[in-house]
């Protein structure tokens, strides 16, 4: 790991009453750490994307930081280690927030505005179709139906979120674009008189819905065309964390235990990746309830 040490504080695992340390790799796999204010990105260097962020979330002293558009190079590691505004220039595709932008944003008018700032930093995006749906308005919004769930511990929350670096990701102007994104919400209950830690995964998924020899014949279109490989419309699913930890080769530690869902894996005898996932349609399908 090469640990980047600005100002900025960063995520903090003792944020919540239980501390919650940030997912990394379990393996060798070399990443930056950046500290930004209140979130962290572990940047892998080599896909030029992140691996893992992290984010504190106060719901209590989030500040209404004019949004701005401000988005720029990391100057504490090389350009070439960043996606930057090359892969984005025309095209559809969107430089999609990793941390939310308005997330980070609290505490005092400084601070708010340097958090603001900061999650314009091109480490904390990641191409992402342009087309918006219901799918991905949901999933935006997943913070702060949280939020409003976990009342507890003085209204916070922390955020993992990252794209699923896959192997087969389409290149496009040298980056692999991600088919999928993941996002684990943790929060404590007192509801036993003492702090119990709950998480909740979800993954956003953007790959093609083409059969394979149409989407194979969009590919070769596109890639004729310059353009970026062929995106499908978004799907929203809820999952359970321990298929986040599979899909990422991140170590999840207590968050995989302390998952709502987690009674959803004894039953899932035939191994399958995606039983038990909940397709999302509206925030009424997302369980924030742990079953006992």
């Amino acid at each position: 790991m090469d640990a980047i040490t600005p100002q900025r504080a960063g995520y903090r695992s003792d944020f919540l009453a239980v501390a919650v340390a940030l997912p990394a790799p379990t393996t060798g796999t070399p990443f930056r750490e950046l500290l930004y204010t209140h979130f962290t990105v572990l940047l892998d260097p080599v896909r030029r994307l992140a691996l893992s962020t992290g984010v504190n979330i106060d719901g209590d002293s989030l500040d209404d930081i004019a949004r701005g558009d401000d988005w720029h190079i990391d100057d504490r590691i090389p350009d070439r280690e960043q996606t930057g505004e090359e892969i984005y220039a025309r095209n559809e595709l969107d430089r999609g927030h990793l941390v939310r932008r308005r997330d980070p944003v609290w505490g005092d008018r400084a601070t708010a505005a340097q958090a603001n700032f900061d999650t314009f930093a091109y480490p904390n995006a990641a191409p992402q179709a342009s087309e918006f749906n219901q799918s991905k308005e949901l999933w935006l919004g997943l913070e702060d139906h949280v939020l409003s769930y976990a009342q507890t511990n003085r209204n916070r929350i922390s955020v993992f979120t990252s794209p699923v670096l896959a192997l087969n990701d389409p290149l496009y102007r040298g980056v692999g674009i991600p088919q999928s994104f993941w996002k684990v919400a943790v929060w404590t209950s007192d509801e036993t008189g003492t702090a119990t830690l709950r998480s909740a995964g979800f993954v956003l998924d953007q790959s093609s819905q083409l059969t394979d020899i149409d989407l194979n014949d969009s590919s070769a279109q596109a890639l004729v065309d310059g353009g970026p490989p062929p995106l499908g419309p978004y799907l929203s699913y809820q999952v359970p964390v321990e298929d986040i930890e599979s899909l990422t080769g991140l170590d999840f530690g207590d968050l995989v235990g302390a998952d709502v869902m987690a009674p959803v894996l004894a039953g899932r005898a035939d191994g399958s990746p995606r039983t038990g996932w909940v397709r999302l349609r509206s925030e009424d399908d997302i369980t924030l309830e742990k079953a006992e």
